[in-house]
Order: C-alpha cells, then sequence, then structure tokens
C-alpha cells in the first residue's frame, strides 16, 4: 500500500534537466552577483547529490538516519532560557501610562 501511495504522488524528477524554478533561481545568482554559473556542472553536482543521499538513506537504518537529523537541529538550535521572574519585576516598576 505504501508503495501504490508513492507513485501516486508525483513522479521523481528526472535529472536531464533544469527546472525552470531552478534556472530562474540561477539567472538571478547571475545577476545579483555578477557570476555566471556552468549549468553542466551544476546537472553534474546536482546528479551527485542525488545519488550520494540515495547512498546514504540505503546505507543507514531509519532510527539511526532521525536520531542524526534530530542532532544535527539541536546543534543549530540554541535553546533560549527566559527569566520569567524578572521579566515580571522589570514591568511592575515601570510607571503606567497616562490615561
Amino acid at each position: 500500500m505504501i508503495r501504490r501511495i508513492i507513485r501516486k504522488r508525483r513522479p521523481a524528477p528526472t535529472l536531464t534537466g533544469i527546472s525552470l524554478e531552478e534556472e530562474l533561481a540561477l539567472i538571478r545568482v547571475e545577476l545579483m552577483y555578477g557570476l555566471r554559473v556552468n549549468r553542466e556542472a551544476y546537472l553534474r553536482r546536482k546528479v551527485d547529490e542525488r545519488n550520494e543521499m540515495a547512498t546514504r538513506m540505503r546505507e543507514t537504518e531509519p532510527a539511526e538516519m532521525l536520531a542524526e537529523l534530530r542532532g544535527s537541529l539541536e546543534r543549530s538550535v540554541r535553546p533560549t532560557v527566559v527569566d520569567l521572574q524578572s521579566r515580571r519585576q522589570a514591568r511592575t516598576r515601570q510607571d503606567p501610562e497616562p490615561a
């Protein structure tokens, strides 16, 4: 059943060309930064990244991938601790706004 659901979704993108969105993004980079993007190198890199991702997904267990993703998310997002008591005291010390 899972395979049937996946097949009904839109097909995986083929790497024979650059999508319209990607082409627009490449043009934007060229215009904004004055660079020239080699489309063939872009497609080769895209194929390499896709192959690398497929290899990584085949080699690792789902639970291991989830733990790795969770760890990278925890490293990238630092939790912020807010002292609510000091914030309450700061508000009560301020004069109320005039009516």
